[in-house]
């Protein structure tokens, strides 16, 4: 059964901020592997610590980061 999915909004949050990736991962010393995963949805764990680390770097709330995007079909 399809549940949607989880959608990280990453890309478009630095966009409007002007924030690039490499200046991101630096400043709060993440492996630039690791945060493209996120930036395209290849995880299916999250490490909370991040989401807080991201959430407080851009200034934005677990809901601004985190889009849920419900299946295009309900059972």
């Amino acid at each position: 059964m399809e549940y949607g999915n989880l959608h990280m909004r990453i890309n478009e949050i630095l966009q409007e901020k002007g924030i690039s990736k490499n200046k991101i991962c630096k400043d709060l010393d993440i492996p630039r592997t690791n945060f493209n995963k996120y930036c395209r949805d290849g995880v299916s764990r999250f490490d909370t610590g991040l989401i807080c680390k991201l959430c407080w770097y851009l200034n934005i709330g677990v809901g601004d980061l985190i889009e849920y995007n419900p299946p295009k079909e309900k059972p």
